[in-house]
């Protein structure tokens, strides 16, 4: 018998809720205990069939709402065409014939369902943006009310028509018709409570990342929690800088560069140079001109190179204007042509701010075609490189959209209000966010007569030339 402690590994988690305990890290001292076995499975392949494992079980809560909404809205579209059909197959002979008031509500229910279908498809059948941890409590509820409602009918058909074989055929159109009408009616219940509700801005939320500190603030209107905590992760990936751990690593560094020039004698530290604050300070400022010196040096020259590169574009073109077709070069050839002339010096560039592994060659190369393509200028393809942009600015693998793990005392579909906190948890930083609500606002009005401003110029007659 062995003994090994295993330790929680960051998993591959699309949108995870956790409930805060006294502990939450019992994961970090859980202890098992394994023994012998004639079949010696490794941890590779362990590790392999739960991601397998998870991943169909994403899979299935992803396309699960699509097929229950799919399945509930064939049952609503179909159900007054059944009520139609039935009596003519069953009891044909014995019907009263439909006259023009009945043969209009056959085009009546006819636009109706039409419209049903559309509206149904708009609301309920869109992809799902998110895969949350629980079930939204406003689309449960629409559902069984749904249900409820469509089986009150059946109920209420097969007693008082199907039993009966009513014979009154205008009055089975108009009870199909009744029920379009209810399916319409629960419809625009939906849109208010799915789509309208939350419309009106009614609480600020603050958003800090927890590495760098970066801070947003927003507006957002009466949702649950987990509703509030996909959109707040919508508006990270369009306005928070990409999270870039290299610097962070690189300011620890440069810190304990700062501080190797300390020496520690029984315990006391003493300057090298001197031995006094003012000395700290001029260390200090001398570093940080020293590497500002550096990154100006680096901006240039990568400025420059850029410049050349597309001044060369340009001198090509002008002559491919008087070469013949076939010896025209392609954009994407161009952007091959002339990446090599500014490779090292925009390489070099990435490093220093400790960007490089954000770009690959692939997307500098497709980022400087579509320059080129557009007629963009130097100082347009350099924009991308100069200033982090947002997250979805770069490729997929930098989004980690899979990744996020939410985490509250509350109930995550319970509806947020003042002083709500959460946590949006993800491999390398946390989002924290708290609400506040919006104060009521109380606007007065101050009237100003219009002659209460007026006044009058008294001009001299005589006047100096």
């Amino acid at each position: 018998m062995e003994k090994k402690t295993f330790k929680d590994a960051p998993g591959n988690i699309v949108f995870e809720h956790r409930k805060l305990s006294p502990d939450d890290n019992w994961g970090e001292t859980t202890t098992a205990v394994t023994g012998t076995s004639e079949l010696s499975i490794s941890q590779e392949e362990v590790v392999g069939l739960g991601k397998e494992i998870q991943d169909r079980t994403q899979g299935f809560r992803r396309y699960l709402p699509l097929a229950v909404g799919s399945c509930v809205g064939l049952l609503v579209l179909a159900t007054p065409l059944v009520f139609l059909l039935l009596p003519a197959l069953m009891w044909p002979d014995r019907l009263q014939a439909c006259g023009a008031a009945c043969e209009g509500l056959f085009l009546s229910i006819s636009f109706k369902l039409l419209i049903l279908l559309v509206a149904v498809w708009a609301l309920f059948l869109r992809p799902g943006r998110a895969c949350l941890p629980r079930v939204c409590v406003y689309r449960a509820f629409l559902t069984t009310l749904t249900l409820l409602l469509t089986m009150s009918y059946w109920l209420f058909y097969g007693v008082r028509i199907l039993d009966a074989q009513d014979e009154d055929y205008h009055g089975i159109v108009q009870f199909a018709v009744s029920l379009v009408d209810s399916q319409l009616f629960v419809h625009y219940l939906a849109v208010v409570l799915l789509e309208l509700r939350q419309l009106q801005p009614c609480y600020s939320v603050c958003v800090i990342r927890s590495t760098d500190g970066e801070t947003r603030h927003y507006n957002i209107g009466q949702l649950s929690i987990q509703r509030a905590a996909l959109s707040i992760l919508e508006y990270y990936y369009r306005d928070f800088p990409l999270h870039n751990p290299a610097l962070l690593s690189a300011s620890k560094h440069r810190a304990a560069k700062h501080l190797a020039g300390l020496k520690v004698y029984n315990g006391a530290v003493e300057f090298q140079a001197l031995n006094n604050s003012s000395s700290r300070a001029m260390v200090t400022a001398a570093a940080k001109r020293k590497d500002t010196d550096y990154y100006m040096y680096v901006c240039v020259r990568l400025v420059v190179a850029v410049e050349e590169a597309f001044t060369h574009v340009r001198r090509m073109k002008k002559e491919d204007e008087r070469a013949t077709p076939s010896d025209i070069m392609d954009v994407r050839e161009a952007a091959l042509a002339i990446f090599p002339s500014m490779a090292r010096a925009l390489q070099k560039y990435l490093r220093t701010t400790r960007r490089q592994h954000c770009h690959s060659m692939e997307s500098i190369q497709k980022h400087l075609a579509f320059c080129l393509v557009n007629n963009m200028s130097p100082k347009a393809f350099l924009e991308a490189y100069l200033a982090p942009g947002p997250t979805l600015q770069y490729g997929p693998e930098r989004w980690m959209a899979d990744q996020w793990t939410l985490v509250s005392e509350a109930s995550v579909t319970s509806g947020i209000k003042e002083g709500t906190e959460f946590l949006l948890r993800c491999l390398d930083f946390n989002l924290a966010v708290t609400v506040k609500g919006i104060p009521y606002i109380r606007l007065t009005e101050e009237y100003i007569d219009p002659k209460s401003h007026k006044f009058l110029l008294l001009l001299q007659s005589e006047t100096s030339v």
